[in-house]
């Protein structure tokens, strides 16, 4: 019989996103990302004592945006974190106003993001702020689903697991459309 494996907590983080239509017919989305510790932490640049249980890191981000999905405003709050010079870190996501939550999205993050100008936790909160600004958005563009392309295929096809070109919501929805999954031998190849 196998010895049980137990667990020791060493780190939590928690990551919420929050979608809200405005009164001036915007939308925005607020994203904060908190981390604890269970023991002590002092960072080497000193200056800063976080004891077990209390937050490292409380960073969070306010994203204002129009139905096209153009990002209008960004605020950043670095409420608490380990090195003095991370108040700053925000600064640089004003580099992402003026641009559309959508395909290259996560490539123009790296592009206009450097690592070493911009706070990485602020940083890897913008990817996933995309996808809860669609989900924002789709709650009052019902019509998205039925958005063709340019040959008339409708956009959601493909565009995550449940829509694969290959799934029965694609047969049910969209029987013209569907494609067969491809037969698969005992290894898994096609």
């Amino acid at each position: 019989m196998a010895e049980e494996v137990t667990r020791e907590e060493l780190h939590f983080r928690r990551i919420d996103f929050r979608g809200f239509r405005r009164s001036d017919g915007l939308f925005e989305v607020e994203a904060r990302l908190t981390d604890r510790k269970t023991c002590d932490f002092a960072p080497p640049s000193g200056g800063r004592h976080v004891p077990a249980g209390d937050t490292i890191h409380d960073h969070g981000l306010r994203v204002v945006f129009g139905e096209d999905m153009v990002i209008l405003e960004i605020t950043t709050a670095i409420r608490a974190y380990p090195y003095r010079e991370c108040a700053a870190g925000g600064d640089t996501l004003q580099a992402l106003v003026g641009l559309r939550m959508g395909a290259g999205w996560n490539s123009e993050l790296r592009k206009r993001l450097p690592a070493g100008d911009t706070c990485t936790h602020l940083k890897e909160m913008m990817a996933p702020l995309a996808s809860a600004a669609f989900q924002t958005i789709y709650s009052v563009r019902t019509s998205h689903v039925d958005e063709k392309d340019v040959n008339g295929r409708p956009r959601k096809i493909d565009s995550c697991y449940a829509y694969g070109a290959s799934r029965e919501l694609v047969a049910l929805q969209w029987p013209a459309f569907h494609k067969p999954a491809p037969e698969r031998d005992n290894q898994g190849n096609a």
